[in-house]
């Protein structure tokens, strides 16, 4: 969701703040804007639409100052448009925030009734609005973050500028992230390390309730009772180099050939291969004593939940439990004594997967997180984490974030059944056989990249698409339809595919794609008779097996593509290789906005 960036530099900072909302891009956003400090007046431009837009508006017309702050606004409360976009202030104060202030409205009216006149339909004005009463009745600027803190209600990452002070930046954090970057003679916020990893390597994250007084020389943060406290400073391996596009039209499909290197990455880091055993990193809980594990994510990271439950029950044999983080603490499980509670998650930043991480807490469950940002909130509350070695995923639509979220759940579920005698060392070494050679088959795979695009032109056209699979196929068809709709905007929806005769299978026509999933595994001849009911009906049926299975049932398909043959341990990660491609193809054929698809944000930081 929405991008900060705040810079206190030697030379104009303009330039350097919209090269680090470039960089926040991919968090997804609809509006964009900048304000600086310049001879003791607050600057500020503002654009709709693309960063092009504020950058055409910047080069137009400069914007001087040496202190700065930028934004990128995925809009809640008003529409996309230049009057609502960020920064928000007055001639005393501007700001840029991430979040949802809730109580906003009771500001705004109390505000309102001082005399204040508002210009947005935002939350966020109420923000600015409040400080510069505070600041108009004599208060410092510190003073005035510090009250205005205190009256606010819900989720925000703030960075606050102030006439006259063009050495002072101020940050507050709860609820979404804001790092502080340290440089020689320059300063820096950003909402994560890739907005300033051009910049600086030093950074420093907020705590909960934390704000910060930022200058050229360094930064004092304060606790939320006022008090100063000491924060550490750490070195982050980003680099503004890992984000770069290379000679793909596309960072999804770049990401998406990243796979092989990724998951080599990740197993490298968990699995020794000469041993064939799972080297977890120490973990502050027992693994052989754990009751009942509870996975909770949001999206794709769900679905690689999903699949985590049909290893874990099956071949480590514990209880699994899979939520949907936005709908888990509602529902108000009684979590076992014992359980372990994983969360998975791409940024390590949702804010639904982070309430959720509370409920857990408060239920008396170990955490553990599987994230690809190691100095995210979600690493930062959690007794363990697995991380998955992905890399900057910048691509709206996961592809390496999720295909190494499987890679470390596979990980996962071998360690567990290993030492709970779930497996013998026989069976260990055979699981981890077969995860080794996913890289080198997924190469294989991406061979196939022709002949879904061919595929994918064909289908383009299509209103509707239905996704089926079996056995941890199913997660795998959900995938598949999420990321058609995500970035193709064609509607699709996965199903299981004994469920198809309960209801979808009316949708059938010969206008209907359907995508099957079909290993040629235990499940197959169930999935085979589903098939052939989808045939029936005239569905045109996409057929993705091995050559067993394609030797079946290949003649009844519209379409084959064919897979390697697998341990089906491993199936569901190699499954997910043409699922990804085939969306990514139809929507280039569509024309859509790949990277970036309408109305969704990389990092969804508000509940």
């Amino acid at each position: 969701m929405c991008g900060i960036i705040g810079i206190i530099g030697r030379a104009e900072v303009a330039p350097l703040l919209v090269d680090g909302l470039k960089r926040l891009e991919y968090r997804g956003y609809d509006s964009a804007g900048i304000a600086t400090i310049a001879d003791g007046r607050i600057i500020r431009r503002r654009a709709p639409g693309k960063l092009v837009n504020l950058d055409t508006s910047i080069r137009d017309k400069p914007v001087p100052g040496k202190i700065g702050i930028g934004h990128t606004r995925w809009a809640t409360h008003g529409a996309p448009t230049e009057n609502n976009a960020h920064p928000h202030g007055d001639d005393r104060v501007v700001l840029v925030h991430n979040g949802i202030i809730e109580n906003f409205q009771e500001l705004r009216r109390e505000l309102v009734e001082e005399g204040h006149v508002f210009a947005t339909e935002t939350d966020t004005e109420a923000v600015a609005q409040l400080i510069s009463s505070y600041l108009a009745k004599g208060h410092s600027p510190q003073d005035a973050v510090k009250a205005s803190l205190d009256r606010l209600e819900g989720a925000f990452a703030l960075a606050i500028l102030f006439a006259g002070h063009d050495d002072l930046l101020i940050g507050a954090k709860r609820g979404s992230p804001l790092a502080i970057g340290y440089g020689d003679g320059e300063m820096y916020i950003g909402s994560d390390a890739l907005a300033l990893a051009p910049l600086t390597s030093r950074i420093c994250y907020l705590e909960e309730n934390d704000w910060a007084e930022v200058t050229a020389k360094g930064a004092v943060i304060h606790d939320a009772n006022g008090a100063v406290v000491p924060r550490e400073v750490k070195l982050t391996a980003t680099s503004g180099a890992m984000i770069g596009k290379g000679n793909f039209p596309h960072f999804m499909l770049k990401e998406i050939y990243e796979q092989p290197t990724v998951m080599g990455d990740t197993l490298h880091a968990l699995l020794n291969p000469w041993n064939h055993y799972i080297r977890l990193p120490a973990l502050p809980f027992d693994l052989t004593r754990v009751t009942r594990l509870t996975i909770i994510g949001c999206g794709t990271s769900y679905h690689a939940g999903l699949v985590a439950k049909y290893w874990l029950e099956g071949i480590a044999k514990i209880p699994t439990d899979v939520d949907i983080a936005s709908e888990f603490r509602y529902r108000e499980a009684n979590l076992p004594q014992g359980g372990l509670a994983v969360f998975i998650s791409q940024s390590g930043e949702t804010a639904d997967t982070l309430a959720a991480i509370s409920y857990a807490r408060k239920q008396g469950q170990a955490v553990l997180s599987i994230v690809n940002v190691a100095e995210s909130s979600m690493a930062r509350q959690s007794d363990g984490v697995l991380q998955t070695q992905a890399g900057p995923e910048i691509g709206v639509a996961s592809t390496k974030a999720f295909t190494t979220q499987l890679t470390v759940l596979a990980c996962l579920t071998i360690a567990m059944a290993a030492r709970r005698g779930a497996i013998d060392r026989e069976g260990e070494q055979a699981l981890c056989r077969a995860l080794t050679e996913v890289p080198s088959r997924t190469n294989e795979v991406l061979i196939h990249d022709e002949q879904l695009a061919e595929i994918g032109r064909q289908i383009a056209d299509a209103r509707d698409v239905l996704y089926l699979g079996r056995g941890t196929g199913y997660p795998i068809a959900l995938e598949g339809a999420l990321k058609l709709k995500e970035i193709s905007y064609i509607h699709a929806e996965g199903y299981a595919a004994g469920e198809m005769k309960h209801g979808p299978i009316a949708l059938i026509d010969e206008n209907m794609p359907i995508i099957v999933i079909a290993p040629s595994d235990r499940h197959f001849d169930k999935t085979a008779s589903n098939m052939q009911e989808v045939v029936a009906r005239g569905g045109k049926v996409i057929f993705m097996s091995d050559a067993k299975g394609i030797a079946k049932l290949g003649p009844m398909a519209a379409a084959t593509v064919e897979l390697p043959e697998v341990h089906p341990f491993v199936a569901p990660i190699l499954y997910t290789i043409p699922v990804q491609l085939l969306a990514y193809h139809v929507a280039v054929h569509k024309g859509t906005d790949v990277d970036q698809p309408r109305n969704l944000a990389k990092s969804v930081t508000v509940e």
